[in-house]
């Protein structure tokens, strides 16, 4: 597998950094915290960098989290117009972050020199996008954009201008969340309750999921025989290679889902649930929040930084 974010999360600098920022309230039954936010409005996405840890969210803020605690570093989004952020993602050498939103925002943000470039409205598209996945190491990355009008856009040149192409990957349906395990390869869930995969980042087939009955919303691509999907209804779907498997965690829609191994994961939703993956089995953990939870990052072991409505940030 080519390295991607996941490089990062067994840093013990990440780790440690955990316990330097200030915390507002904790659960000790799990071990969840939470943080003092700069901000009030929703944190849609949170990423691990070389610098630590990055959340984006609405009005286009990007926070850091510092060893003094969680600080705005962009205010405004890639263009300064304000685009609310909804995805993030980082380069396989961990030194970029890549953010996209509202009316066609694309940044490219580096966390060495704290500059950015805008990469916004490719092919003059100012449709809002959803999510985003990146690979390859920064300046050289291949950048895959899940829209909500039903398009996947993708540039194998770093998002340089002229660049820039475009599929209809299914029907139609907004493109809720993706996600490459390799330069070229992963997979995408669409508002249609369906699941697709690629192997050249450009021509999609549909992976599943029959009768689920539930809207996808988060997918964690680690490889062909291992994916990962999270729902509406608090459903979580594994894909092993030959099946999918279901596991239902109760009524709270789950967000966003990440998984390293078979007993390393989270899955984030409504009403601050948070479920942790231990001995194959998806575990409720209680945490110190009733804000709904958007996006989480694994930082190894049994850390990780959740983010939320209202300016929600809670670690493990």
């Amino acid at each position: 597998m080519t390295p991607n974010r996941r490089t990062f999360m067994k840093r013990a600098g990440s780790v440690a950094a955990l316990a330097a920022v200030g915390a507002t309230g904790a659960s000790a039954e799990s071990g969840w915290t939470t943080r003092e936010s700069p901000t009030g409005s929703t944190l849609y996405d949170v990423e691990e960098t070389t610098a630590g840890v990055y959340a984006v969210g609405a009005g286009g803020v990007v926070l850091e989290r510092t060893p003094k605690g969680y600080v705005k570093v962009l205010d405004g989004g890639p263009t300064g117009n304000g685009n609310s952020l909804y995805g993030a993602d980082v380069t396989d050498d961990g030194k970029r972050l890549w953010f996209v939103g509202s009316s066609g925002a694309i940044g490219e943000y580096d966390v060495e020199t704290g500059t950015l470039q805008s990469h916004s409205a490719p092919m003059d598209v100012t449709n809002n996008f959803n999510d985003v996945s990146v690979t390859g190491r920064a300046g050289e990355a291949n950048v895959y954009v899940a829209g909500d009008s039903g398009k996947l856009y993708y540039s194998f040149e770093n998002g340089e201008s002229q660049t820039w192409e475009y599929t209809t990957p299914a029907s139609g349906s907004a493109i809720n969340a993706v996600d490459f395990h390799d330069a070229t390869s992963g997979h995408i869930v669409d508002g249609n309750q369906t699941v697709l995969y690629t192997r050249d980042g450009a021509t999609w087939d549909k992976l599943g999921i029959e009768n689920a009955n539930h809207n996808f919303y988060g997918v964690d691509s680690d490889g062909f025989d291992d994916v990962w999907v999270s729902g509406g209804g608090g459903t979580i779907f594994h894909w092993n290679g030959s099946e999918w498997i279901r596991s239902d965690t109760g009524d709270a829609g789950q967000r966003d889902i990440e998984v390293a191994g078979r007993d390393e994961g989270y899955v984030v939703g409504g009403g601050g649930k948070v479920y942790d993956r231990e001995d194959e089995k998806w575990t409720a953990d209680a945490t110190p929040t009733g804000q709904n939870l958007k996006a989480v990052v694994l930082l190894g072991g049994e850390s990780a930084v959740a983010v939320g409505a209202g300016g929600t940030i809670v670690e493990r």
